[in-house]
């Protein structure tokens, strides 16, 4: 039991001393770009769906009618 305190106490330890936590600031932007950049992919996506579902519904039209 010894071993597992020690090893949360020095976790804690380099979690609140040793590790480099951003800035409001900086966090705040880092969200805002990969908000827009989640944004940006989802369209893409989203063109590609509806591009992919067009061909492929001309394609089964023209193999249907024959």
């Amino acid at each position: 039991m010894s071993k597992l305190s020690e090893y949360l106490k020095s976790s804690y330890d380099e979690l609140m001393n040793k590790v480099s936590w951003p800035s409001w600031e900086d966090l705040q932007e880092s969200t805002i770009i990969v908000m827009i950049a989640s944004l940006i992919i989802a369209f893409i996506i989203g063109i590609i769906d509806l591009a992919s579902g067009s061909a492929l519904g001309f394609f089964y039209q023209i193999f249907q009618n024959q």
